[in-house]
C-alpha cells in the first residue's frame, strides 16, 4: 500500500514540476476567456450555454498532457523496472489514473469558479457544474491514461487521442451537460454511474495496452 502510494504521489509530483498540469489548465481557462467574445454580450445567452462549454472544454483539456503520463516512462525504462518488482500493468495503470484525477482535479475545479465568472454563469449552475466535473474527472483520468498507453510512442499521439477519447468521452459530456439542464431528470445519477464504470474498467484496459506496448 505504501508503495502504491509512493507511486501516485510520483505521478502528483511530475504533473505539478513537468509542465503537464499547466497546460490544460490554460487552455480551459482561455476557452472561457475568449467564449464571451464569440458568443456576444448578452448575458442570458451566456449563462444558458456557458455551462456546456466549459464541459467541452474540461474534456479537451484531458487531451493536452498524455504524451507525458506514459510515454516519458516507457523510454526511461521505468515500466519495465516496475514489471521486474512484481507491478503488475494494472496496478501501475490504477496508479497513473490516481496521480493524474489527484493532481488534476484541484486545479481544475478552481479555475472552473474563474471561468464561470467570465462566463457569467449563475451561482446555481456553477455549483451543480462543480459537482459533476467531480464525478466525472475518474472517468476522464482514466481515459487519458488508457489512450496514453494505447497511443505511447505513436507519431501523432494527441490527434490520435483526440480520435480516441471524445467518441468515449461523449457519455460523460451528455450526462455532465445534462446536469445544467433546466429539468435535469437524473443525469446527475446516470453521471457518477458512468463514470464510476469507466474509472473501473479504465485501468484494466490501460493495463493490456501497457502489456501489449512491451511485447
Amino acid at each position: 500500500m505504501r508503495a502504491f502510494a509512493s507511486l501516485v504521489a510520483r505521478e502528483v509530483r511530475l504533473a505539478w514540476t513537468g509542465g503537464g498540469l499547466w497546460l490544460p489548465v490554460i487552455f480551459y481557462l482561455a476557452v472561457a476567456t475568449l467564449f464571451p467574445f464569440v458568443a456576444g454580450p448578452d448575458k442570458a445567452l451566456l449563462a444558458r450555454t456557458g455551462g456546456g462549454i466549459l464541459w467541452i472544454a474540461a474534456l479537451l483539456s484531458t487531451l493536452l498532457p498524455i504524451e507525458r503520463l506514459i510515454l516519458p516512462d516507457r523510454q526511461a525504462g521505468v515500466l519495465d523496472q516496475l514489471a521486474l518488482r512484481g507491478w503488475s500493468d494494472e496496478l501501475i495503470a490504477a496508479a497513473k489514473i490516481m496521480g493524474q484525477l489527484v493532481a488534476f482535479a484541484l486545479p481544475l475545479l478552481l479555475t472552473t469558479i474563474i471561468a464561470s465568472a467570465l462566463i457569467g454563469l449563475p451561482e446555481a449552475k456553477l455549483v451543480t457544474l462543480l459537482i459533476g466535473l467531480t464525478l466525472a474527472l475518474p472517468a476522464l483520468s482514466g481515459l487519458a491514461v488508457t489512450i496514453a498507453a494505447l497511443t505511447a510512442g505513436l507519431s501523432g499521439a494527441s490527434a490520435l487521442g483526440g480520435l480516441l477519447l471524445i467518441p468515449l468521452a461523449i457519455p460523460v459530456l451528455i450526462f455532465g451537460a445534462g446536469t445544467l439542464a433546466d429539468s435535469p431528470g437524473n443525469a446527475m445519477q446516470l453521471l457518477a454511474a458512468t463514470s464510476l464504470a469507466i474509472a473501473a474498467l479504465a485501468p484494466f484496459a490501460a493495463g493490456a495496452a501497457l502489456r501489449a506496448g512491451r511485447v
